[in-house]
């Protein structure tokens, strides 16, 4: 396991029979497990032991699956390359001299090197979808509500969702189907209203996301995002373009969609999930969650040390730029302009699904950077997720499927659809895999 993409490696037994009895599933660090330590990749829970199990691996213990590892990630989820973690960088297995992606890096660097059949991560703005795609791996974020977050420690609550990875669409799509569908436990697992405005099923409650692995894209209206394109690396475009000259093939029509607001996702996005997660880690203060700062000087000064001491710099800077978006006299000028661009990218979104049965673009605009490039540059790491985090606004599902490779390295597919049309997107991934 050279690649460093676990941080704790105790299996975890399921149960004898199940559909994933003969499965081994590596489970992001940030996602809570029974008398096994879970640190988010950081310091501060070097020693923190859940006494209780997130709700998707009580699915999975249920459906027979192994856990056989705490996967290592960006600390609290914050970064792209998983660099960033206090127990040392993942290195990518299709090149080790390059890196994974993040945050789940672990997660599918574990799949990507044979370690684990199956992984879970979470995806606040691709954090499944970037590391799926520069490990050659295939990765799903489901519709915000379609998974229960109880048990995921939170970095931007209104975001992020636990989400499959795996080797192929209908592995990955059989996973969803085991840990999607409501949970009292979580009410962001809602129920959709019927016409009455009564509680309907919710939309996994019959699912079979496998079984829409079946590669039929003929008659498929697919919107290619053009805005995506621009700036994005012409070797990734190239293999891009390939894959939907075979979409085409398959029977699929593509046509261009162009979204106005994705000119200002990415910073709406940061301003959002960095002001959440000023909110969400005021807890990690030694006291209630952490190591305590050991200073004995007034609780300010003690909550300052356990901080400075438990927390990496990219974390750091997050919760200081989150607490300055929340403060008075800036809450307006950022944070309330942030989730105005926010409605106006879902409306964009909404607006080209009804031309489109799905949207597509490259994953990631870039091939996987080296180990170490992107550290000395923040503003270029959070540019990197041009692609992705405007599904993360607009709380859609999306799949990335490894498309082919430029000069050895992974480029995956993105392919976004409605909110709760998991079955389209698993159907379009599963025919470029064909």
């Amino acid at each position: 396991m050279s690649q460093n993409a676990f941080i704790t490696e105790e299996t975890i037994e399921g149960a004898d029979d199940g559909p994933l009895a003969d499965a081994t599933v590596a489970v992001k660090d940030n996602i809570s497990t029974e008398g096994v330590r879970t640190t988010c990749g950081s310091a501060m829970l070097e020693s923190y032991v859940p006494p209780y199990d997130a709700t998707v691996v009580e699915r999975l213990k249920d459906a027979g699956a192994t856990i056989v590892g705490k996967a290592n990630m960006d600390e609290f989820g914050m970064g792209g390359t998983t660099e960033t973690s206090a127990y040392g960088a993942v290195k990518n297995p299709v090149d080790e001299g390059h890196v994974p992606g993040g945050s789940s890096g672990g997660s599918a660097a574990a799949v990507a090197a044979g370690d684990a059949d199956l992984a879970l991560g979470s995806d606040t703005g691709g954090s499944v979808r970037n590391p799926a795609a520069f490990c050659g791996v295939v990765g799903i974020k489901p519709t915000y509500g379609l998974v229960s977050r109880y048990g995921l420690v939170a970095y931007a609550n209104s975001l992020e969702q636990i989400g499959p990875i795996g080797t192929s669409v209908e592995e990955t799509a059989a996973l969803l189907d085991v840990i999607s569908g409501p949970d009292p436990k979580d009410s962001t697992t809602r129920f959709d209203l019927d016409e009455d405005g009564e509680d309907a099923a919710h939309p996994a409650a019959d699912s079979n996301y496998a079984g829409a692995a079946d590669g039929d894209v003929d008659g498929m209206t697919i919107g290619v995002i053009t805005d995506l394109l621009e700036g994005a690396d012409d070797r990734v475009v190239e293999v891009f373009e390939a894959s939907l000259e075979d979409l085409r093939a398959q029977g699929a029509e593509t046509v261009e969609v162009s979204l106005d607001s994705l000119e200002h996702a990415v910073q709406a996005y940061y301003v959002i999930a960095m002001s959440e997660a000023s909110s969400n880690l005021a807890r990690f203060d030694g006291v209630r969650y952490g190591q305590p700062g050991g200073y004995e000087g007034n609780w300010n000064d003690a909550f300052a040390r356990a901080r400075e001491e438990g927390f990496g710099e990219e974390v750091k800077r997050r919760v200081l730029l989150g607490t300055y978006a929340l403060s008075a006299g800036y809450h307006d000028k950022y944070y309330k302009k942030a989730q105005d661009a926010r409605a106006w990218v879902k409306r964009d979104f909404d607006d080209a699904l009804d031309q489109a049965d799905v949207l597509a673009t490259p994953t990631m605009p870039v091939l996987p950077p080296e180990l170490g490039e992107s550290l000395d540059d923040p503003l270029q790491l959070y540019l990197m997720d041009a692609n992705t985090v405007p599904v993360n606004l607009a709380n859609l599902p999306a799949i990335s499927v490894p498309a082919g490779e430029a000069d050895g390295l992974p480029v995956g597919l993105q392919l976004i659809g409605p909110k709760f049309g998991e079955e389209s997107i698993v159907r379009a991934a599963s025919a470029v895999e064909d």
